[in-house]
């Protein structure tokens, strides 16, 4: 029995399966590496810094009363301390201008590399602050890794977005917020009492009025940043099957439902022993619809709404807007809370309604389509000629037209070189 030849056409075969292969684990490689450099420190530092909030004031108060002789007044030590926390975000701003100026000498994979000099110039200034015993160096450390976020939030997006396949486009551009939450909840972590005693961004406060005991706020603090977690992979999942719209959407409905709960919840929370701890599974739910939908994907949006040429300029436009409205809740929120009570969730909820509805009437979805598909629903949505359907027309007016002398290779010649 003749044993059977083999076919080229298998050798050829199983070597586009190998190098997809290969290229899968580099994809995965280079975006686990390229978020663990970037969005995870931005996560890290964002929850961090809120961690030693008493032995940073006094470090403040002995460094300040060591250099100038006088101890220092408890306005200018909250001062200070609110200075430390809102200069990440503004270094955030200074670090999204800078995308565009770097980026176009460097490219999105130097820009990625270089930004750690930022991270490992600041991690150095804030290390060395207590041996020199001036808590300006801290500061300075603050807004020097606030640049570093700014860069990583605005090029990470980018570079996935480009080095992903359109038909997993979605989920490699979750990798971004999936290690921003990792690195939320590694601060979290650090901050438990057992390691060095330290509560979380504002959400003492939130857990306080909902009636928790302050010693157990440390271990409801650490669940949030599990929540995220797990919410960010569960999006990543399935966000090429559900569609970009559907998370974005719904992740503003819920939160806005949930917010409307946490009003009440704390309302009532005198009521009934068992209403506090409805307020924390509302908090939950608020953290984990943010993180399945509004949390990463404007990330990925924001790559696949944009050609390459425009998206550097949408990027800092995108990222200058996230690193404001960052340092107004962060700056604004106790003001809110205190002039409101238990309302001022009412505020953020009808903020949540209004992008639902902006989103659910102005929004294309996104999934596996080109730019040029996405381009035309936009134009279809908001009423516009599709630059597509325009040329279609005018090419079927000229060849229903008689031919002319010499018209036809100029027709050719613009249906050959047209760009949608």
């Amino acid at each position: 029995m003749k044993a059977r030849e083999k076919d080229p056409a298998d050798d050829i075969e199983n070597d586009l399966e190998k190098k997809k292969l290969d290229w899968s684990c580099s994809l995965l490689l280079a975006s686990f590496v390229g978020a663990f450099g970037s969005s995870f420190l931005y996560g890290y530092n964002l929850s961090v810094v809120n961690a030693p909030t008493q032995y940073i004031k006094a470090f403040y108060n002995e460094s300040w009363e060591r250099s100038r002789g006088h101890p220092v007044d408890s306005d200018t030590v909250t001062l200070l301390w609110s200075v430390t926390v809102s200069i990440f975000a503004l270094g955030g701003v200074v670090g999204t201008l800078m995308v565009k100026l770097i980026g176009k000498f460097l490219g999105r994979k130097y820009t990625l590399l270089v930004n750690n000099g930022f991270a490992i110039s600041a991690a150095l200034l804030m290390a060395f602050s207590l041996q020199a015993g001036a808590f300006e160096l801290l500061i300075v450390g603050r807004f020097i890794m606030g640049v570093d976020g700014g860069i990583a939030l605005s090029v990470l997006p980018m570079y996935l977005n480009e080095i992903s396949p359109k038909g997993i486009r979605g989920s490699v551009g979750q990798v971004t917020a999936i290690f921003i939450c990792i690195g939320v909840f590694t601060g979290q972590l650090l901050g438990l009492p057992e390691l060095l005693g330290k509560i979380w961004f504002y959400t003492n406060s939130i857990f306080e009025a909902a009636g928790i005991a302050p010693e157990k706020i440390p271990y409801v603090t650490l669940s949030t940043g599990g929540i995220e977690i797990l919410a960010a992979i569960f999006s990543g999942l399935v966000i090429e099957r559900l569609g970009r719209r559907p998370l974005l959407i719904g992740g503003f409905g819920l939160m806005a439902l949930f917010f409307g709960i946490l009003t009440i919840t704390l309302t009532l929370q005198d009521h009934a022993s068992w209403i506090p701890y409805l307020s924390i599974m509302c908090i939950l739910a608020i953290i984990a619809s943010f993180c399945i939908g509004p949390g990463g994907i404007p990330f990925i949006l924001t790559g696949e709404l944009f050609q390459q040429s425009e998206r550097p300029a949408a990027f800092i436009i995108a990222g200058t807007v996230n690193w404001l409205s960052n340092f107004t809740v962060g700056f604004l929120f106790p003001f809110i809370q205190k002039s409101l009570d238990t309302y001022c969730f009412l505020v953020f909820a009808a903020i949540c309604i209004a992008g639902a509805v902006y989103f659910y009437f102005v929004l294309p979805e996104t999934k596996n389509r080109t730019h040029a598909e996405i381009r035309q629903d936009f134009a279809k949505r908001n009423k516009a000629y599709p630059p597509e359907e325009k040329i279609d027309s005018v090419l079927s007016d000229k060849i229903n037209r008689s031919p002319e002398p010499g018209s036809s290779s100029v027709l050719d010649n613009y249906t050959e070189n047209r760009i949608v």
